[in-house]
């Protein structure tokens, strides 16, 4: 009886979180609004606001799931580079537009795949495995390049990324199907909770009779396949591949990932906690820009935005940590016959 309701006291404080973040959503918009009332909230201004959201989000679902497994991922925004690299160069776009998409995709799941097996089977500790991708997969794509933008000539494929469907870019719609597949493939389905279990308990998720190890690699795997999908949205927006692109992504997923409530301990978080995140930092962005405020006062921001949500974080925990160890030392005190 007492899970049952352990789980209802739970249930409140999660929507409380998030209805929080909605919240600080809706007062940057606000704050945005007062600020530039005549071009804030207008059709124009938000296309381009969530156009703009669309790339680091996607990431960001990827890290989303990276990080409640418990682990970590510094590689996506060289990944990004390497996909979008790969993709654009002469030999790929001669093969017409889906050719160029399959590439990048496969390039991301590849790259995410090594990852995650120097991870799971080498054993190696996660931060040094993605900062090691991270240096290489931007040193591969610069040697791809030649250090050189590669323009898309391949018309086909501008064309549909960069059009709209229903009024609405493509670029969204990508966006929306990726953070609905997230949030299905988290909640809904094995996978999901075994994500969980082993971010929440690795060795408990291994004697329950999981697959720690497969299991571990195929999240990276899905990190980088996030960041394939990303790298087309990207060259969709520039039109080109270069071994710049990417950059910081890995800083600004992580962050958003942070924002929208997910542990960096791992074992428990959300996608739709991450997707305020992202937006919350891309209005951010937006009133910056529209005030032409310096970006290092952007980063200030950001900086403390995120030094705030992992305090909350910290604070969060110790205060649930100790209500289950209350009624622990209530019971081993009432059989011992000694004062609380």
């Amino acid at each position: 009886m007492d899970e049952p309701g352990r789980e209802r006291r739970r249930g409140p404080s999660v929507d409380v979180r998030l209805l929080g973040l909605t919240g600080v959503l809706l007062l940057l918009c606000v704050v945005g609004y007062l600020t530039r009332p005549d071009t804030f909230l207008t059709q124009e201004n938000v296309s381009t606001m969530l156009r703009l959201a669309a790339a680091i989000g996607v990431v960001s679902v990827g890290m989303t799931f990276v990080i409640i497994a418990g682990g970590i991922d510094l590689s996506v925004g060289s990944l990004v580079a390497l996909s979008s690299v790969w993709m654009t160069t002469l030999a790929t776009q001669s093969y017409g537009p889906w050719v160029m998409v399959l590439c990048s995709l496969l390039v991301g799941l590849g790259a995410g795949l090594v990852n995650g097996v120097l991870v799971a089977y080498g054993r190696v500790v996660p931060f040094i495995t993605t900062l090691a991708m991270m240096a290489s997969a931007r040193g591969l794509a610069e040697r791809i390049s030649g250090r050189r933008t590669q323009v898309v000539t391949e018309t086909g494929f501008t064309d549909f990324f960069r059009g709209a469907f229903l009024g609405v870019p493509v670029l969204v719609w990508m966006l929306a199907i990726t953070f609905a597949a997230g949030w299905v493939v988290l909640n809904r389905t094995t996978f999901g909770r075994r994500t969980y279990a082993i971010g929440g308990n690795v060795e408990a998720a291994r004697l329950s009779g999981i697959n720690v190890r497969r299991h571990t690699a195929l999240v990276y795997g899905i990190s980088g396949l996030c960041c394939g999908i990303a790298a087309i949205m990207v060259v969709a927006r520039t039109t080109s591949g270069a071994s710049t692109n990417g950059l910081f992504y890995e800083l600004d997923a992580i962050a958003a990932v942070v924002i929208g409530g997910t542990l960096l301990s791992g074992g428990r978080g959300s996608i739709i906690g991450t997707l305020i995140g992202v937006l919350i930092f891309t209005v951010l962005n937006s009133i910056f820009t529209q005030n032409n405020l310096d970006t290092d006062i952007q980063n200030i921001a950001k900086g403390a935005i995120i030094v705030a949500a992992v305090l909350l974080q910290h604070t969060t925990s110790a205060r649930r940590r100790g209500r289950r160890r209350a009624p622990e030392r209530s019971t081993v005190d009432t059989a011992t016959g000694s004062k609380p």
